[in-house]
């Protein structure tokens, strides 16, 4: 008898067993596979040399996860049909399909005006034309529009699938432990009220626990400040590749990248699934960007191919914390400097001095919230169950504003 499953040894939780037919069906596709080519965590190693996986893994870890929360809710009685939990572990999958090269990095970079969620949705439109419209409702509790939030909840809210497998991952390949958090427990306390995710009051610990990590790993890694300098000067480096080739310029790129190049790519060139930027975009990971940069190190260019080389050698952009009322006067004395040690004009010298403004909130009160199931059977949510949370959310928000620049 033919195994009925795929297994996955995942270095994180161990065996993970994939159904054979439309799951495994999406993971073969060559769009799937292209996670395995764009980096989780950009510019993170870095600084943290072990942070090496893929989108593929992470995607593969929040599918476990949602596995695992779908067979919790329905142990506890609340009645899914295969097919919908068949659809969610599918939405799952593909949830980060739309990412570009080296994930967040280069968003607002080489496309404009479009997230990668919603190239993503694109992108999984395109793979259900692909398998005769069998995600079909895939799609549907992928975008909310199924009549069971619940399901598009373990998919995109605070309390997703998604989140807690990069929280756990992220920890793991970096080895930065704060993020080590109980995904299990959590998933293990999930119910369902009114067809909406909840937590049991027997979990608040756990989630105060898994707010607190997400925070401590937004400073530690997310938005530390080597890894926020390299992706600057991986921005400057592709703004000046673009600027170059749209003014003429001869330089070496794959055909997907010399597209993005080459012109000014924004969202109505991705007006449909068939679109000419879709399928360069489709065609696009990391290899196509680091083959380039070290070609690009040798280019005539002197902003480019000092920019290249300075990347690959590892010479990068330093980043400068400054107080929010000084930050002009910062930005304006590094712009000065550097302009004078390379011998540049202005308009060159703003290739090598950024500026960021970072916020870090532990719970978004803005955002659908996390509930708690009380005791009493009533929900509530967790800024008002935990004290932690509520105290958290009386103090500023965590703010952080640097100069990011070439060394001096």
């Amino acid at each position: 008898m033919p195994d009925q499953h795929l297994t996955i040894n995942d270095p994180v939780y161990g065996f993970i067993n994939v159904p054979r037919g439309l799951l495994c069906r999406v993971i073969a596709h060559p769009l799937f596979q292209r996670l395995e080519r764009i980096r989780q965590l950009g510019m993170a190693p870095f600084v943290y040399p072990g942070a090496h996986h893929t989108r593929k893994q992470h995607v593969i870890g929040a599918f476990h996860l949602t596995q695992t929360a779908l067979a919790t809710l329905m142990q506890k009685g609340h009645f899914i049909f295969d097919s919908e939990a068949e659809a969610t572990e599918a939405a799952i999958l593909l949830h980060d399909v739309g990412h570009g090269p080296f994930s967040h990095v280069l968003e607002g970079e080489l496309v404009k005006g479009i997230s990668h969620e919603e190239i993503s949705l694109l992108m999984m439109q395109a793979v259900n034309r692909d398998m005769q419209g069998d995600l079909s409702l895939a799609l549907k509790v992928f975008t909310g529009d199924y009549p069971k939030p619940f399901l598009h909840e373990l998919i995109s809210s605070q309390l997703d699938m998604d989140r807690l497998d990069y929280l756990c991952r992220d920890s793991f390949y970096t080895g930065v432990r704060e993020g080590n958090i109980g995904a299990a427990r959590i998933v293990k306390t999930l119910d369902l009220v009114d067809e909406r995710l909840v937590v049991d009051y027997k979990g608040i610990y756990s989630v105060e626990n898994y707010l607190m990590a997400r925070r401590l790993m937004y400073w530690q890694v997310y938005l530390h400040k080597t890894a926020l300098a390299a992706e600057a000067m991986f921005r400057a480096i592709l703004r000046r590749a673009h600027q170059l080739v749209c003014a003429g310029t001869p330089l070496f790129a794959s055909p997907a990248l010399h597209y993005f190049l080459s012109r000014e790519v924004s969202r109505n060139d991705f007006a449909n699934e068939d679109s000419e930027a879709l399928r360069h975009y489709a065609a696009l990971d990391d290899s196509d960007l680091i083959c380039a940069v070290k070609v690009w190190a040798e280019h005539p260019d002197p902003v480019l191919s000092v920019l290249a080389a300075d990347f690959t050698s590892r010479r990068l952009f330093k980043s400068t914390e400054v107080e929010a009322d000084r930050l002009d006067e910062a930005l304006d004395h590094y712009r000065k400097a550097i302009k004078r040690q390379l011998s540049l004009s202005d308009e060159d010298t703003a290739y090598f001095v950024d500026s960021q403004n970072l916020c870090n909130e532990m719970y978004s009160r803005a955002a659908e919230g996390i509930g708690i199931l009380m005791p009493s059977g009533e929900v509530r949510d967790v800024a008002e169950v935990s004290n932690i949370i509520r105290r958290d959310g009386e103090l500023p928000d965590g703010h952080k504003h640097y100069v990011i620049h070439r060394a001096l």
